[in-house]
């Protein structure tokens, strides 16, 4: 018979989760009536053999860029869910890794569940997939592992990561766009510098009229674009493959770190966000149970930019030399806000340290919000008055010669 997971609510209105193996959902409905309790959902878990599925989009993209952020929140979440109800860890990956859509994803569920049956730790399984469970997915499974609360430690992982998806999702949506208008805008120039400014161009050679330096410029950039368009393109993929080179140097990737932090509204974006996913994703250690100076050094590895990361772990080494988390972080102003050393402070006099940076990263997280939405009513009107000179630009440039033949005539 197949397992079926089940929510219900007792007579005193609480909701209880669990599993029932039986023939069909009605026959767990009624199981569950005759123990007083209501049944609000029952789903079957599916633990059919795969079928061999046909290429398709998602599973081609996961190729190139790996498992997205979003599969692996729902897997920690759905996770937490079937251990909590009663299935062992076997089961819910075998059950999980034949629901997955995502089929690389999928296989490296079920590697996991072969490691595990194998005797392997969960924790010492993720581990063996570092470019899809990071430092922090690793250390909270053996949190929970160790404390035998897997299921309260998964669905806080969930959770955190819900929340660093919602993030991410709000500055990719402020920057859509944009985005969005300037590719528009370099296509169009395109085609009208491959098609437009050639014909009028032979039109003026035809005429031996004088030419301002801006139509000049103009078909100067034209020409080169229709004699040199394959070499570009080539450039433009060899410039891809040399950004993704030099993003791995950590020289290069200092120095952008360094000069993001000092652009206009950007820079302040870049110290919000990342003060946010620190103080989120130090006070979940925290509340788990992970001392602070290894949570520190965890929080520096899910960090993007170089330059907060090499703060944690200054300060994750000054702080096993007995000095405070405030006091390390004071010495970089320029990255963190005042009220991140207040509010830590406060929290590590009072000893309610992982409160307080839960509390502080909703607050940054509000203040990533409201600023990204700011920023669309910023971009815009700057955007119009950068794609208005341009269309000015080219208007003018190939206007003026005309008037100027009119008046020759």
């Amino acid at each position: 018979m197949p397992p079926f997971l089940y929510t219900a609510k007792t007579e005193t209105n609480e909701e209880k989760t669990g599993s029932l193996e039986a023939g069909s959902a009605s026959e767990v409905a009624r199981l569950l009536r005759e123990q007083k309790l209501t049944p609000i959902s029952i789903k079957e878990l599916h633990l059919k053999p795969k079928k061999k599925s046909r290429l398709n989009l998602d599973n081609l993209l996961a190729g190139f860029f790996g498992v997205p952020l979003e599969e692996k929140m729902m897997f920690a979440r759905h996770l937490g869910v079937m251990i909590g109800a009663g299935l062992s860890l076997n089961r819910a990956l075998d059950a999980l890794s034949q629901q997955i859509a995502n089929k690389k994803f999928a296989k490296i569920i079920s590697r996991l569940n072969e490691n595990i049956k194998k005797g392997g730790a969960l924790a010492d399984s993720l581990s063996l997939f570092p470019n899809v469970f990071n430092e922090l997915f690793v250390n909270m499974a053996k949190v929970g592992e160790t404390s035998g609360n897997l299921e309260e430690v998964l669905r806080v992982l969930a959770e955190q990561m819900k929340k660093d998806f919602e993030l991410r999702s709000k500055i990719k949506s402020a920057m859509i766009y944009p985005s969005v208008i300037i590719a528009a805008m370099l296509g169009i120039g395109a085609v009208m510098m491959i098609t437009v400014v050639p014909k009028l161009s032979e039109i003026f050679k035809d005429l031996h009229t004088e030419l301002p330096l801006s139509t000049q410029f103009l078909i100067f950039i034209s020409n080169f674009l229709n004699q040199a368009w394959p070499a570009l393109i080539i450039a433009f993929f060899l410039l891809a493959i040399l950004a993704r080179y030099l993003w791995r140097v950590k020289t290069f990737k200092n120095y952008f770190d360094f000069a993001i932090l000092r652009l206009p509204v950007f820079g302040e974006i870049s110290k919000k966000i990342n003060s946010a996913r620190l103080a989120r994703t130090l006070g979940v250690l925290i509340k788990s149970g992970v001392p602070i100076v290894q949570g520190l050094n965890i929080v520096a590895g899910t960090l993007t930019n170089l330059k907060f990361r090499q703060s944690l772990e200054n300060a994750a080494k000054e702080m096993q030399k007995g000095q405070s988390l405030s006091l390390s972080l004071k010495k970089y102003p320029s990255l963190y806000p005042a009220m991140v050393n207040q509010m830590t402070e406060v929290g590590e006099e009072t000893g309610t340290l992982d409160e307080i940076l839960l509390k502080m990263a909703e607050f940054y997280e509000e203040e990533v919000a409201n600023i990204t939405k700011g920023l669309a009513a910023i971009i815009e009107p700057i955007l119009m008055v950068i794609i208005g000179a341009a269309v000015g630009f080219f208007a003018i440039s190939m206007l003026t010669p005309m008037y100027s033949i009119m008046q020759s005539m």
